[in-house]
């Protein structure tokens, strides 16, 4: 499958160029010391199969994490069991195809001498090399779109979750100063560099899991809880596309795979991943929706319903850090386009100045999490519209485009898995992805999610300050904060151009 040399770790140079070729250009320079190699090695200089495995698992489950009881207080018990287990095996064999892409792409560009040393391979490239423009104009717009929607959740997530633990100020102010926190991901190179994040994510969030089933079996029962879904048609695939989103997390396969020394070791990994999200999602979803029953309706996110306690105040605080990672991983591919457009991607440049170019990136991400912060109902509503076609439809209907002639077959480097029926087996399971998808995920989740989406907008209105939110008590004292939203957000339009007007004039 290709010698993939500049991506070997054989120890030495060998590692150091591996950093260079992983990191999009940031390697370079005098050899590290021992103790700075070590220390490198351990917290951010990761390329191994562990390190995508906890990548590919601490990116899949984040905020969804909250969510996933209210979409089982829309689908029931039983559907939102089978719905998680068969979206999960559906998201396992997409993001296969999505690695065998890959390979088959880098080896038919290694064939004629192509180097990758700092530069990164991203989706709509391979779609590019293997299909041509029309397939990558697809894969750039769907999957930039979605990785942007999905970055706005992670912000809208942490003014929610923060809420829970300090209310003295609104959902609105608080996305405002995690925005802030969440811009400084522009300083992390790449994939290579989230060893440590990803690792840290994921103990967060088997925390946070195993948390929440804990505290709703004590709980116990709500009294007078009823159990009456399914109810509706535009809930239930409202509660399905958000399961169809949550095990659609593999957005970011291609950078994780180009971040490995030997990415032809990946197929397997995220399948491994996503089982070891199942015994995360499934008991707590379960075990809060057995508590709170229908409650769970008018609170999207798991946390409302719990009371205050230390465990669950931990349980916000380190779901708050893992959505910083999380923001980082969906947001560090548009760093990517965003450095290939203005032309600074493969520069040996130093880190403030390409931190200052990715910043414009984060504006708009701010922004929209601002004007549509539905905690719970955007997710199903980005899984319809953008997942159901970035991490679904597009991969199997590539691979199949891909390998259609018998040539194509002949010289595959991935041949089919064994036990499948060959190429027939593969091109009928591609065939169901698709048409399953575009007609539930897309076709009945877009048209609920879509409807569920405007009645948030027509009963909260836009910009509203504070999604969900009980009543409270007007304060007379409250000059410290007023209009603090518009003065930070003027601040921050400043400074984007400023950082714009640098780049340019530094280009």
């Amino acid at each position: 499958a290709g010698n993939y040399v500049e991506m070997e770790r054989e120890g030495g140079d060998g590692e150091h160029q591996a950093g260079a070729g992983a990191g999009g250009g940031d390697g370079g320079g005098a050899a590290p010391s021992g103790r700075s190699k070590l220390v490198s090695s351990l917290f951010w200089h990761g390329g191994s199969a562990y390190d995508a495995w906890f990548s590919c698992s601490s990116n899949q489950v984040a905020q969804v994490l909250l969510t996933l009881p209210y979409s089982f207080s829309q689908l029931g018990m039983a559907s939102g069991i089978a719905l998680q287990l068969f979206y999960g095996l559906m998201g396992s064999w997409t993001a296969y195809l999505i690695s065998v892409l890959y390979v088959e792409y880098r080896t038919r560009k290694e064939r004629d001498k192509v180097d990758f040393r700092g530069h990164v391979i991203q989706w709509f490239e391979v779609l590019d090399g293997l299909l041509g423009t029309h397939w990558r104009n697809a894969g750039l717009f769907f999957n930039c779109t979605f990785l942007l929607f999905g970055s706005v959740i992670q912000l809208i997530a942490c003014a929610s979750n923060i809420y829970y633990i300090n209310d003295s100020m609104d959902k609105r102010t608080w996305t405002y100063i995690f925005g802030a926190c969440c811009a400084t991901t522009v300083f992390i190179p790449s994939f290579h560099n989230y060893r440590m994040w990803s690792f840290l994510g994921l103990l967060m969030t088997t925390y946070t899991a195993w948390y929440l089933t804990a505290a709703a079996l004590v709980h116990g029962r709500l009294e007078g809880v009823t159990h009456s879904a399914p109810t509706k048609m535009v809930l239930y695939f409202t509660g399905a596309t958000n399961i169809l989103y949550t095990f659609g997390g593999h957005a970011v396969t291609v950078e994780i795979m180009h971040a490995m020394w030997k990415p032809q070791k990946f197929k397997l990994i995220y399948l491994m991943a996503t089982l070891y999200v199942l015994t995360l999602t499934l008991p707590s979803a379960s075990a809060m929706y057995w508590a709170f029953g229908d409650a769970l309706l008018d609170h999207s996110n798991a946390f409302s319903l719990l009371p205050r306690t230390p465990f669950r105040d931990a349980a916000v605080v380190l779901m708050l850090i893992h959505q910083f990672i999380t923001f980082g991983f969906a947001c560090t591919p548009l760093y990517f386009v965003w450095e290939k457009a203005i032309g600074v991607h493969g520069d040996r440049t130093g880190v403030f100045r390409r931190a200052a170019a990715r910043l414009p990136v984060v504006a708009p991400i701010w922004f929209l999490a601002v004007v549509f912060p539905f905690f719970g109902p955007i997710n199903s509503t980005v899984g319809s519209l953008l997942v159901s076609f970035t991490v679904y439809i597009i991969p199997a209907a590539a691979h199949m485009a891909v390998f259609a002639a018998p040539a194509a077959r002949e010289g595959a480097v991935e041949r089919p898995p064994r036990g499948l029926g060959g190429w027939a087996g593969m091109y009928a399971a591609n065939c169901f992805v698709v048409a399953w998808v575009l007609v539930v995920g897309f076709g009945f989740g877009g048209w609920a999610s879509t409807v569920n989406f405007v009645r948030q907008v027509n009963t909260f209105g836009l910009f509203t300050k504070c999604y969900q939110c009980p009543p409270r008590e007007k304060k007379s004292n409250r000059s410290l904060f007023l209009n603090f939203d518009r003065v930070v957000f003027c601040f921050v339009c400043v400074c984007v151009c400023v950082c714009v007007m640098f780049v340019i004039n530094s280009s």
